[in-house]
């Protein structure tokens, strides 16, 4: 899988991805997501290609003190490949350059093998309770 940064061009096969990850909820406009992120950080949006085809996507944040991960995706048929590492690694490299001490992201209780692929790789648990509060309506 070669992995690079997301090109506008790339658009309709990433939100494809997405919704063939269940990434594409009610409250979350595609499209909304992607255009915010190019306006901040748009080099910690990654792709991975295989064969020509976007199998693979991550969305990186870092506001100086934390690095967020949003919109890790890998597309079902590509997946037990190290695909998901692999890009995970590379955002991992952009935040730490960008001089990121911690990264942090949010994972639904349920999703146990996310959960389990996130510790696999070196991530753990914090004593957080998650809050959020919508500024905005995609809706």
């Amino acid at each position: 899988m070669n992995i690079r940064p997301f090109e506008e061009h790339d658009r309709t096969a990433v939100i494809d991805l997405w919704r063939s990850c269940g990434l594409v909820v009610p409250q979350n406009n595609p499209d909304k997501d992607i255009d915010r992120k190019l306006k901040v950080d748009r080099d910690l949006f990654l792709v991975g290609i295989e064969d020509g085809t976007i199998v693979g996507s991550v969305m990186g944040g870092y506001e100086g003190h934390r690095g967020w991960i949003n919109y890790l995706a890998v597309h079902p048929d590509s997946r037990r490949k190290g695909y998901g590492e692999a890009i995970m690694r590379a955002i991992e490299t952009r935040l730490r350059e960008k001089g990121c001490p911690k990264i942090n992201l949010q994972v639904r209780t349920s999703n146990l093998a996310v959960i389990a692929f996130y510790a696999a790789i070196g991530y753990g648990q914090d004593e957080v309770v998650g809050m959020g509060k919508r500024l905005e309506h995609d809706a």
